[in-house]
């Protein structure tokens, strides 16, 4: 993890008098860590981001979700919305079992990104590839969360993950 975000997690996880514990992964968009709140029992996941953008792309997908009282979708736990901090540019959100659906910084609110009928074939194709014979129950999720115009495109086994 770099240094900024390193620090952006400890000065949030300072602020809100949590012990941060094993990193639980990171990718293009940020790092994220289980952490234990001092004063109650239970982990929560602090995120951190590289960028505004997906910051706030993620931040505001998950207050709809918060907002529409969802925590799963057709049976893939989603993440609650705990808090943030906009200058930190840090989220902080319940741990999930699998199945899950999580990981919105790349996802879309009120309207689909416009991409030419070629480069929408070429992703649907390597989503296929991608989930094999689970891809029409991640076409389901996705629906679904279109139907809270929650636009998902950045989908991957890793964000979108099975029981088994």
């Amino acid at each position: 993890m770099d240094k900024l975000l390193n620090r952006r997690v400890h000065t949030y996880a300072r602020r809100k008098k949590l012990r941060l514990a094993e990193p639980l992964g990171h990718g293009v968009h940020g790092t994220i860590y289980a952490s234990r709140r001092k004063s109650q029992p239970g982990s929560v996941a602090v995120k951190a981001h590289r960028s505004q953008d997906g910051y706030e792309r993620e931040r505001d997908v998950y207050l709809r979700l918060k907002n529409e009282g969802i925590d799963e979708i057709l049976g893939f736990n989603v993440p609650r919305f705990i808090s943030s901090d906009d200058q930190l540019l840090v989220l902080e959100m319940t741990i999930v079992a699998r199945p899950f659906v999580l990981d919105f910084a790349g996802a879309y609110l009120d309207h689909l990104p416009h991409f030419s009928d070629e480069i929408w074939a070429e992703w649907e194709t390597q989503k296929r590839d991608q989930f094999e014979h689970r891809w029409p129950m991640v076409q389901k999720i996705l629906n679904a969360l279109e139907e809270l115009d929650i636009h998902m495109i950045d989908v991957s086994p890793s964000n979108v993950a099975f029981a088994s």
